[in-house]
């Protein structure tokens, strides 16, 4: 039986945690409840996971006195270690000062040099701090429940070789039986083993377990938008497949993942009234910040971290005016309320249907946070998620560990889900060179 001392960005982090360690013997260091309690009163998502740590361990602690420890529900134990002064005689000097951090550490130490018959493991996702406990001997690593290695991250697309003839049968009848074992929905080249030039692009039709043509765009584009490479014209096969009930879009900057996403969403709101509404949202971050602090109506508040979305449907609103003399402008399909943005501040408690949501930057969000969004989702509304794992703002996640990435995992192999990768930079010369490069 182990001993795993959890720090408090651990329980903030995921407030289940407590119950993730089977049977071995969890400590909790009475500075982290004191640390729990102090983003309590937070309005955002750190702060309601704070309150439901309080009523998990307040829950066991009617099950008996945590300090002798309670049997947890996977047979071990869970109990509260107080702190004492003599603790940091454990310490060398230089930790030997009274905050936080150096507390949960001496505790750690302690019950290390307690149990020297157990196994004794610190663990935390502050990186610093795993440095400071293996510095004095102590086993640390990071809570790793939700992680995803992000080099086996499913990218949703694959080329295989297969013989000439495959390639003409399926151009001949529109359709092939797959010719490998594939995941729902997930895309396909097959390429003639003795001509490179020829091949075809398919997905994998869960239904009749065959693959089939990616659909064509038509001649007019996408709200004049057009696919410039293959896995773009993978991602609008499925932002315009309405079977197709959640997307996830995976690249690094410039690939397009936002435009193309807005310009489904538009065609299919404003176009083909298949949607009420057109939502696009993105995180305030950290989530659920206060708004209050900037200056100015809803609107302006909004405006600095809402931007990047103005930017991108008013690139796709004059492309098409441009198409079409009598397209809806940007302010006429928000007052129609065909199209709204907004934060995902106050999506909690919400029920969105009918609508095609877009959440970008989604690689900011922890996993208990997309489980919020996706869980808001109603009757006929489409999600999609996009968002770079390598380009993350929250200190609490990474590109292992975000949300977006743990999403893409879950729903692998869902019929009613897609993903798709994409990899080539198209926003311009520049901007591709400068993601390769820096």
């Amino acid at each position: 039986m182990k001993n795993f001392i959890l720090d408090t960005n651990v329980l903030l982090h995921d407030p289940q945690s407590v119950f993730k360690f089977q049977d071995n013997n969890i400590i909790i260091p009475i500075t982290v409840i004191e640390e729990v309690d102090r983003f309590k009163k937070d309005m955002n998502e750190t702060g309601r996971n704070a309150r439901m740590v309080s009523r998990i361990l307040d829950a066991m602690r009617e099950k008996g006195s945590l300090a002798s420890g309670v049997t947890t529900p996977g047979g071990g134990t869970l109990r509260v270690e107080m702190f004492a002064e003599k603790y940091f005689k454990n310490l060398p000097v230089d930790l030997r000062v009274d905050n936080g951090d150096n507390r949960i550490i001496a505790v750690a130490q302690d019950i290390h040099d307690r149990f020297p018959d157990s196994v004794t493991i610190f663990v935390t996702k502050d990186s610093n701090l795993r440095i400071k406990a293996d510095a004095i001997g102590l086993i640390a690593e990071d809570y790793e429940s939700d992680k995803v290695d992000i080099q086996d991250l499913y990218s949703g697309t694959r080329t295989i070789e297969v013989s000439a003839e495959a390639v003409d049968r399926f151009y001949g009848q529109g359709w092939l039986e797959a010719p490998v074992e594939m995941t729902p929905n997930e895309f396909l080249t097959i390429v003639d083993s003795s001509n490179p030039n020829h091949s075809a692009i398919c997905r994998n039709d869960p239904a009749n377990a065959r693959i089939v043509p990616v659909r064509k765009v038509p001649k007019e584009g996408i709200w004049s938008l057009f696919p410039r490479n293959r896995e773009q014209s993978f991602a609008l096969d499925v932002l315009m497949d309405d079977s197709v009930k959640l997307v996830t879009l995976v690249g690094k900057a410039g690939t397009g993942k936002t435009l193309l996403a807005i310009a489904a969403g538009l065609h299919k709101t404003a176009e083909e009234n298949v949607y009420n509404r057109l939502l696009v949202s993105r995180p305030v971050f950290p989530m659920g910040k206060d708004l209050g602090f900037l200056p100015g109506d809803i609107e302006e508040k909004l405006t600095p971290w809402m931007q990047p979305i103005f930017d991108n449907v008013e690139l796709l609103i004059s492309g098409h005016e441009s198409e079409k003399r009598h397209s809806k402008g940007y302010k006429e399909l928000m007052a129609m309320g065909l199209l709204d943005i907004e934060p995902l501040t106050y999506i909690r408690g919400r029920s969105i249907p009918n609508q095609y949501l877009i959440v970008d930057e989604a690689q900011n969000l922890t996993p208990h946070e997309i489980k919020t969004i996706v869980t808001r989702v109603g009757e006929g509304t489409k999600i999609i998620l996009t968002g770079d794992p390598y380009q993350i703002d929250n200190p609490y996640v990474d590109s292992s560990s975000n949300g977006l990435t743990y999403l893409v995992e879950k729903f692998k192999g869902q019929r009613i889900a897609a993903h798709v990768t994409l990899t080539k930079g198209e926003r311009s010369e520049l901007a591709e060179l400068a993601a390769n490069l820096l």
